[in-house]
This record gives structure tokens, sequence and C-alpha cells, in this order.
């Protein structure tokens, strides 16, 4: 080789590897599908628990619009159709998957086994997303919020202790969730605790007006408490209920603080902003090449969150017990 080629491949080389160093990284898609959230709300802008989800994805090196592409979806509450978004999702061909409940996760396993998929949701096992928490196997893995029969033991200790001698609790669900494995454990945990439960059934929609009805019918009957199913779609809607169980003057007990937050009288609940950076930590690993099917399920700790206002007054009529504090943490 001439020493003149030989000097000019030396100059060469270094703007080459400056060129491959600046080429943008390739752009990796996800999905982002909620149960009933409008989806100008799932951003950094949007509540706190997605602030979280975004801060802990560019901590890990996945930041929106410069090597991440996100696709956002809201099944704007109507369960029927959760199976249709899920297959209109999985035609974009995404490379993953972020399902915000069990019932779009259960809508996701059928619409494909190759996208890996990402689910916040109830019990996996129960619900027959994955036959095992720490291998799953498959192309699902997530987060779970759901302890079964235990957590909704805990639940209605919790009632029992806020509101004594109650004995006739409705549950206030979708129809899809009463008939499934979750409503099944509630049921169950009651009649382990000597209470009646009753659903207080939305439907298969959630929107004010089946909220509205569903408080509407309780106001006829003898109720002592109320519990609130742990959907994710309750909290679009959280100050609708909340706002109709004070108007109503039935104790309830919810599945998420943010409920409290917004004058709910007491949860037991998971910390939302820590299971989206648990699910963050997931998204980031399966992006970098982790198999979904030996990525375990994770389950963030539970917590009391009580409200600092009083159990709400009821009549003679509707109670047999005197309002009493409710103490805070």
């Amino acid at each position: 080789m001439r020493r003149r080629e030989f000097i000019a491949g030396l100059m060469v080389a270094p703007a080459i590897r400056a060129a491959i160093a600046q080429q943008p990284a390739k752009m990796k898609r996800v999905a982002m599908v909620h149960p009933s959230r409008k989806v100008d709300d799932l951003t950094i802008n949007g509540p706190p628990w997605y602030k979280a989800f975004f801060e802990e994805l560019s901590r890990l090196g996945y930041v929106e619009r410069q090597n991440l592409s996100v696709g956002r979806y809201s099944g704007e509450g109507r369960t029927e159709h959760y199976a249709d978004l899920a297959r209109d999702v999985v035609s974009t061909h995404p490379d993953l998957i972020l399902a915000m409940s069990g019932a779009l996760a259960l809508a996701f396993k059928s619409a494909t086994t190759t996208i890996p998929i990402v689910a916040i949701t109830g019990d996996p096992i129960a619900l027959g997303l994955v036959p095992s928490i720490a291998h799953p196997g498959g192309n699902i893995t997530g987060v779970s919020t759901d302890g079964g029969f235990e957590l909704y033991g805990k639940r209605l200790g919790l009632l029992v202790e806020a509101v004594p001698k109650v004995s006739n609790v409705h549950y206030l669900a979708s129809q899809p969730h009463w008939e499934r494995p979750s409503g099944a454990a509630a049921r169950e945990a009651a009649r382990r605790a000597g209470i009646s439960l009753t659903g207080a059934l939305l439907g298969t929609t959630f929107n004010e007006a089946a909220y509205q009805r569903v408080f509407n019918s309780m106001a006829q009957d003898q109720v002592d408490a109320l519990l609130v199913s742990d959907e994710a779609e309750h909290l679009t809607y959280r100050i609708v209920h909340v706002e109709l169980a004070a108007k109503s003057r039935i104790p309830a007990l919810y599945p998420f603080r943010e409920l409290v937050e917004v004058g709910g009288l007491m949860a037991y609940s998971i910390d939302l902003a820590d299971v989206y950076r648990r699910a963050a930590g997931q998204i980031a690993e399966i992006l970098k090449g982790t198999r979904t099917e030996t990525f375990p399920f994770t389950n963030p700790p539970v917590s009391i969150l009580r409200s600092t206002s009083r159990l709400p007054k009821r009549s003679a009529s509707k109670s047999r017990r005197p309002s009493s504090p409710a103490p805070t943490t």
C-alpha cells in the first residue's frame, strides 16, 4: 500500500467512527393501553404515576421521541370492546405492549403470542394469564396488584374495624370482574368472614350514568358498607363515585389511595407510582433483550390510607351504628 493511501485511510477511519456514533439509536415502539382513561392523560404531564413511569424509563435510557415511540390507546371503559382494541393494537406491530388492567391483558393474550406484554393486573394466575409468578412463560409478565384471599380478607377486616357489626356489604365492580376469579375471591373472603357480599354491578361499561344507577339502587337497600373492586377504570371516575358514596352516606373501602385523596374514607392500596416504576423497569429490560418468559411478575407492597374525615352519618333506618372517627396514619 502506498504511503499516501495509508495516511488517507487513517484520516478516514475516525470520520467513519464518528458518523456511526452520530447515527440515531433505533426507535423502539411501545403501545400504552389503558382501559378507560383519555389518551391525552397518558403522558409525563398526566397523573403522577405516569410521570414516575416516564421518568424511570428515561433514567433507564429510553426517552420518548429520541429512541422511544409511544402509541397511546384507550378502551373508553367499554369492556365489551377490549378484544377489538387488542386486535387493532397488535396489528400495528409494536415492540412491546403495556396493558394497564387484567381485562386488557386477557384480551391481548388472545390477540398475540409473540409481542411482549407487560401487564398491570390483579392476580395473574387466577386470571389465567400465566401459570407461575416466578416463571410466567410465554409473552406476558408485569406487576401484580392482587394478593388473593388475603388481600380481600384484609380489606373486609378494615371495614369491620371502621364500621362495627357490618354484615351487608356491597361490592362495586363491573359484571365481567364479578364473574371472574377476582370476584370469586372477594365472595370467598366475605364468606369466611361471615359477611354477606352482594354485587353492585356497573354492567360492562364504566361511565357516570352506570355509577349513578348503581348508587340509586343501593339507596333502596340496607347497605352497611361498600367494597370497591381494584379495576383500573374506577380511577378514571374516582371523583364521581367517591362523591356518590358520600352523598349516599355509605362507608366505602377503596383499592387505590388516590380515591382517598379525593375524599374517600379509606384504602388498602398499592402505591401506583411504585407500580409504574416497576413496569418501566421491566419494559426497559425487555426492550434491551431480556426474554419475557423468564421475567417474573413483581408484587408491590400494600399499605393503609385513612381519611382524616369522620365516617358518614347515616339515618337510623339505614344503620344501627353511631358515627366514629377514622384514625389517621
